[in-house]
């Protein structure tokens, strides 16, 4: 067993340390503490607000290139401990290593295309016209609070932290207390490569929350997590109307079409990954499959094949796993309760994989992930999101009928239709998301080069890409007129 570690909130430049501190368990072995986070208070959080608010008066006036040049230094801090991030990211969330060794690269991608990109991003446009010219600058917004989830801590906080720091605000980070270890130190990794109050950093519960949203020296807010959480964000901000960025809750659909070749044992396999990677702990996954009713019987047989192959569930360090436990109890017991509702209404349950040692997987937050037949468009399972390793697939007659079904939702984050690629494409147009892929889904279609964000309640605006630098600034026109005098304003 490893020696617990203590992090700690960063407030304008140094570590501070607080009365209370709140233990991070090993979802392995619960009875594991592997750390301790703090819990700040909201006198502190208004601390750490007021350092950024400051220091945003000179940040913002900072050289691109120096912006970037910082940031660059903080990658290659992060690339050099990569493998021990991931191990702590491990141990505390319970992901598998190499999917704790993905986010950590996924973050360190999308650091340099902001950096790549940025000086691109913040040019300024001029153009020439009749009566003059007119200059449209980018400039920064201010005091950026950044609330990141416990599902992938790390590239969720640094999607925010690189864009907001790069265009010239100063940002207030809390992490979630399901998962604030890994993240604090890559937080305090890339802290210290800026000037003291760029970046800080706190812990803490609702009151903290509700200080990072309210605070009138808090000009926008970045946050990722379920969309209840969401709708009181925007209450508390209401007041001092700020920007806000959330990306939020999925039920994502996938289209499983007539065409679809289930013999194709690599495309089965990706979309099992679609469905129970992080232990179906994604907010892009695929949660739902609607599969056209003439292959059904013969999908459904393939699919269990496929996840048999590929579901191994077992210790995050085993280098046969593929799964590793659910985060926290809370999530298993939601999760349960999905599914206990759908056996209770007639539906089918099958378990998959393979259980590599049971009485580990009795020791810990385990759930064997299961597929579920014979659910109703309105059930629970097939309308709420599961955040957890279970799928319904259910049967459509026709395109339309596959359409109805997967825009039948409050959410529209993410989609994929599988199948011919012509058939797919026409139907990818007409789905509700703000994503849909073609033959594969989740993270293994994410490219950080372009937008990410969802439609209806699965957030506002968007991350990655050039939109996710430009989210962090605001639009300046600077008119130069030739002629001052207008002819219909009287002398």
């Amino acid at each position: 067993m490893t020696e617990p570690i203590e992090i700690h909130a960063m407030i304008n430049g140094e570590t501070y340390k607080t009365e209370e501190n709140k233990p991070r368990e090993n979802p392995t072995h619960p009875d594991e503490i592997v750390g301790y986070a703090p819990v700040n208070t909201k006198e502190e959080t208004i601390q750490a607000i007021d350092a950024a608010h400051e220091t945003f008066k000179t940040w913002r006036r900072s050289e691109i290139s120096e912006r970037v040049e910082r940031m660059r230094n903080a990658i290659e801090k992060l690339k050099e401990e990569t493998p021990n991030l991931a191990e702590l990211l491990s141990r505390e969330h319970g992901k598998p290593l190499y999917d704790a060794e993905g986010e950590v690269t996924i973050s360190i991608m999308w650091m340099e295309y902001a950096c790549d990109n940025v000086e691109d991003v913040l040019k300024d446009q001029v153009e020439d016209h009749d009566n003059g010219r007119t200059l449209i600058a980018r400039d920064a917004i201010g005091v950026v609070s950044a609330i990141s989830p416990w599902n992938y801590p790390i590239s969720l906080s640094t999607i925010k932290i690189a864009p907001a720091l790069l265009t010239g605000n100063t940002m207030v980070l809390k992490p979630s207390p399901m998962a604030p270890l890994a993240v604090s130190k890559c937080t305090e990794m890339i802290a210290n490569e800026f000037p003291a109050g760029v970046l800080n950093m706190v812990h803490g519960e609702a009151d903290v929350g509700v200080e990072l949203t309210s605070n009138p020296k808090v000009a926008k807010i970045a946050f990722t997590g379920g969309t209840e959480t969401a709708k009181s964000i925007m209450k508390s901000a209401a007041d001092t109307i700020k920007q806000m960025t959330l990306e939020l809750g999925g039920n994502d659909a996938a289209i499983i079409l007539d065409d679809f070749d289930v013999h194709d044992e690599e495309a089965m396999r990706r979309l099992v990954i679609s469905n129970f990677l992080t232990a179906g702990q994604i907010c892009m996954i695929a949660k739902r499959i609607y599969v056209a009713k003439s292959i059904y019987e013969e999908f459904v047989e393939k699919y269990i094949e496929a996840a048999n192959k590929w579901i191994r569930v077992g210790d995050p360090f085993g280098d046969e796993v593929t799964i590793g436990p659910v985060n926290n109890k809370n999530q298993i017991e939601h999760v349960q309760s999905l599914i206990d509702d759908a056996k209770e209404k007639g539906a089918e349950v099958i378990k998959l994989g393979e259980i590599l040692d049971s009485d580990l997987f009795e020791e810990g937050y385990y759930m064997q992930p299961s597929v579920v037949l014979g659910a109703s468009q309105d059930d629970p399972i097939v309308q709420k999101e599961q955040f957890g390793p279970t799928v319904p697939i259910l049967p459509f007659e026709d395109d339309e009928h596959a359409l109805q079904l997967a825009n039948d939702s409050i959410y529209g984050l993410t989609s994929s239709v599988w199948g011919e690629e012509t058939h797919a494409l026409e139907i990818a147009k007409r789905i509700q998301a703000g994503t849909t892929m073609i033959n594969t889904a989740a993270v293994q279609g994410l490219d950080v080069r372009f937008p990410f964000g969802g439609v209806k309640q699965s957030g506002i605006g968007r991350e990655y890409g050039k939109e996710g630098l430009l989210a962090y600034t605001e639009t300046h026109v600077i008119n130069l007129p030739d002629e001052l005098d207008l002819p219909y304003i009287p002398k």
